[in-house]
């Protein structure tokens, strides 16, 4: 879903939580820019996100204009109102985890991170 030319590889993976209750909503989030109006800073994810409260929207289908531009593929976006991000750290525990280095997709879904508290992440 993403342009030619366009990499996100470099970019920090945040971890997600919701401002209203900390709970870890996704280990895969990304910061991002409204592409409507990029004064509009929000997050977003490429798989489903745990919880229940209302803090962003899902893409079902894309525009055209949206799919032809710079765009990271991912259709889960999140209000920066309403979510903080933490940068996740790789598995050495020192750098920051960045989307070039992040397992595949089918790796990540075996992850379980309803469990793991925010200050597992921050260390």
């Amino acid at each position: 879903m993403s342009s030619e030319g366009c990499t996100f590889e470099d970019r920090c993976v945040s971890v997600l939580c919701c401002r209203f209750c900390r709970q870890v909503l996704s280990s895969r989030g990304m910061q991002a820019v409204l592409l409507a109006d990029t004064d509009t800073h929000l997050y977003s994810t490429d798989m489903p996100p745990s919880g229940g409260n209302v803090v962003g929207y899902h893409v079902i289908c894309p525009c055209k204009p949206c799919l032809q531009s710079c765009n990271n593929g991912h259709l889960w976006m999140f209000h920066s109102q309403a979510v903080f991000g933490i940068n996740r750290l790789d598995p050495s525990g020192v750098n920051v985890l960045l989307w070039g280095n992040l397992p595949d997709l089918e790796e990540s879904t075996a992850e379980d991170t309803s469990c793991t508290s925010e200050e597992e992440y921050i260390r």
